[in-house]
């Protein structure tokens, strides 16, 4: 049985086998005309081992070739396309020497020159006194014309080279001519397929038809036919993304098939919570609550992200979704990939618990002996109503007595095999999946495009604006003094460093170095805090600064996430450009949590790159994450900004994340309207986007995404 990344779920069957029309475009890229082993070598290194691939490996540039009637009119240096008769061969002079064959159009000369090149293989080109068209790049050397391995020789009656002709990424040995026969034989076994855009989307963006699409991309006739925009190419990238968007659609399907539990509160304990609060719910906290609440009540089980900037209070949201699973008489868990997460998070929940009569834990790894049974045995007897824990949770003896709601801070951080097992400790638990990295829509959309949205876009009241400058680190012993100033009136701040210790092959400065330094100039009031500390000390040292006895922590990004005390109201970011954008906005939300004015220092090396004064400008122009996120995605490409490895992101051929999020936007709602009108694709138009599917191997993903 399939379970989806969730937890459980089993996706719709894929379609049914794959269609006869596709069979020749999944043969081996060997049987296409003119493709050896040593070519298909080459193809293989690009990823193409069938002529399906072929299709969609369109050029990345071209060459214009301007046609010229006489040498007398070439611009050297240019690529020309010329007619000359062969006037004389001259052979190497001496071993390593050119070959060259002096041509004339009866007024001007032209100097062919071949490295290493074979003589009868010349000869058989280029005979003496015969006409040839040969396009290729002029250059001057001595003050002569000369074409050195021109690119095409022809006859006069042969159909001469297009005036802009086509450039494909190649490997290994493949040539030009190589890969341009092979698609154009790949573009041969390419029938012409039922439609399966939708027909206003169609007619609106004024597209190709599929067939003509390949046709037009493989044979551009200027720059303007190599831009994603081009009609051709948006209509192949959008192929992609409908087809990607169609299996994620199906697998949602799939899982609203599976019937969740019922899970409705009565809003009593989230009552007391909500009077307990300083300050109302944002708009945002309301609506997203809302949606939750909608989603446990239904029948199908949930599968919401709830995405959120820094400081934006995804804890409550959670924490109210956890009470709705207490009031109607289960249990709730919370999961955080580190212990001080954990901490922080029950540090958060348990007052507010508290105030509404309910009994939360804290589970990590540390726990041992009989405390540790005690609290095992009252979570089996349904006595602990909110779980939160670490990866210690998904231990075999850790057993609920009703689980109705697991919700999981910073998913990219657990395995697949990990969140099936939480799925597995109730019966079909909802799913809530946290986030705090603000991610842009198009990435969003794209990697999970399967769960339901719920987005964080306001600020809670009382949130602090932060001051954020940017500084040489020369200036150190300035930011130091000031510092000392700021301690000396009881402010409390962050020293973020990026590595624990040195290495020799970036030359970042330590932390346990800096705390050394910054220990022996501002005294016993400076703690440290890093991943590889003993527990016991680490958690020592966030709680003296938690409390007040330390003033300044000097930490790695051990605090990029979760740490939250109100009263810190400085950072300082050491070697500020070797961090990520979304990482540096991450760090810089440590402070502006409470009431007092908050600053951000950004410490840089110089000299900067364009790219790190580009980041440390966006930091200083704004606090919203968004926006961030959204220039993060321009500078550095989709798969860094989530992490390739763990990204989940679609690799395309043709489609591009960052520069076609509304092609995205609208294959989606195209994906799931289609399924609403026709969930079982059994209409002419669903027949063909099974058609799609087999072709683009997204028959394998709607098996394999349903497993996570």
């Amino acid at each position: 049985m399939a379970v989806d990344r969730a937890g459980l779920g089993e996706p719709p069957p894929a379609p049914r086998g794959r269609p006869p029309i596709l069979f020749p475009l999944f043969a081996g890229v060997e049987t296409l005309p003119g493709v050896g082993p040593r070519a298909a070598e080459g193809l293989a290194a690009l990823s193409i081992t069938r002529p399906r691939d072929l299709l969609f490996h369109l050029p990345a540039a071209g060459i214009r070739r301007r046609r010229v009637p006489r040498l007398a009119d070439l611009r050297p240096p240019e690529i020309a396309t010329v007619t000359v008769r062969v006037q004389r061969h001259v052979s190497p002079a001496a071993r390593g020497r050119p070959w060259r064959v002096v041509c004339t159009d009866g007024a001007n000369d032209l100097t062919l020159v071949f490295f290493h090149a074979r003589q009868p293989w010349i000869e058989s080109q280029l005979p003496l006194g015969e006409t040839r068209v040969v396009s290729g790049k002029v250059d001057l050397f001595d003050g002569l014309a000369r074409m050195v391995h021109p690119d095409h020789i022809l006859s006069p009656s042969d159909p001469p080279p297009a005036g802009f002709e086509p450039v494909y990424p190649l490997a290994g040995t493949l040539t030009q001519r190589v890969v341009a026969r092979a698609a154009a034989a790949a573009l041969d076994r390419a029938a012409p397929l039922a439609e399966w855009i939708e027909p206003s989307v169609l007619a609106r963006e004024g597209w190709p038809d599929w067939r003509g699409a390949l046709a037009a991309a493989h044979a551009p006739a200027g720059m303007a036919d190599l831009s994603p925009s081009a009609p051709a190419r948006a209509r192949l990238a959008y192929d992609e993304l409908l087809a990607h968007q169609m299996t994620l659609a199906l697998v949602r399907q799939g899982r609203r098939r599976v019937a969740g539990r019922i899970t409705q509160g009565d809003g009593r304990l989230a009552g007391r919570v909500l009077a307990a609060l300083p300050w109302p719910l944002t708009g945002a906290q309301t609506r997203a609550a809302a949606e939750i609440a909608a989603d446990m009540a239904a029948p199908a089980r949930m599968n919401r992200l709830l995405q959120g900037d820094v400081g934006s209070g995804k804890t409550l949201v959670a924490l109210l979704a956890l009470l709705t699973a207490v009031e109607a008489g289960g249990q709730g868990v919370l999961m955080a990939p580190t212990e001080i997460l954990a901490r922080q998070h029950l540090a958060a929940i348990a007052p507010l618990a508290r105030a509404a009569g309910v009994r939360a834990a804290l589970l990590t790894g540390r726990d041992k002996g009989e405390a540790r049974e005690r609290l095992l045995a009252d979570l089996a007897a349904g006595l602990v109503q909110v779980l939160i824990g670490t990866h210690a949770v998904f231990q075999p003896g850790v057993v609920f007595d009703d689980l109705r709601l697991a919700v999981i801070d910073e998913q990219h951080r657990f395995g697949v095999a990990q969140r099936l097992e939480l799925g597995a400790k109730g019966q079909r638990p909802d799913m809530l999946v946290m986030t705090a990295t603000p991610i842009p829509r198009s990435l969003a959309l794209a990697q999970y495009g399967d769960m339901d949205l719920s987005v964080l876009d306001e600020k809670p009241p009382g949130r602090q604006p932060i001051a954020t400058t940017a500084l040489p680190v020369s200036r150190i012993e300035e930011v130091v003094a000031r510092l000392e100033a700021a301690m000396a009136r009881g402010a409390r701040a962050y020293w973020v460093c990026p590595l624990v210790e040195e290495s020799e092959l970036v030359d970042l400065t330590a932390a346990e170095d800096r705390f050394g330094m910054l220990r022996a100039r501002l005294g016993e009031r400076v703690r440290l805090v890093h991943g590889q500390m003993p527990p016991d000390q680490r958690d020592a040292s966030m709680a003296d600064f938690t409390a007040g006895r330390a003033q300044l922590l000097v930490a790695t990004t051990v605090i990029e996430v979760g740490v939250n005390v109100p009263e810190a109201t400085i950072m300082v970011i050491e070697r500020a450009e070797s961090f990520g954008l979304a990482q540096l906005h991450q760090l810089r939300g440590r402070v502006g949590r409470g009431t007092g004015a908050s600053s951000c220092v950004l410490l840089y090396q110089e000299p900067l790159s364009e790219a790190g004064r580009r980041r440390l400008q966006i930091l200083r122009e704004t606090e919203d994450g968004f926006r961030i996120a959204e220039e993060d995605l321009a500078m550095r490409g989709a798969g860094d900004v989530i992490g390739t490895a763990q990204s989940g992101l679609p690799r395309f051929r043709i489609a591009d994340l960052e520069r076609q999020a509304d092609l995205l936007a609208t294959a989606r709602q195209d994906a799931r309207l289609l399924l609403d009108q026709d969930p079982d694709l059994q209409s002419p138009r669903g027949q063909a986007v099974r058609t799609l599917l087999w072709l683009m191997e997204q028959d394998r993903a709607v098996r394999l995404m349903g497993s996570g």
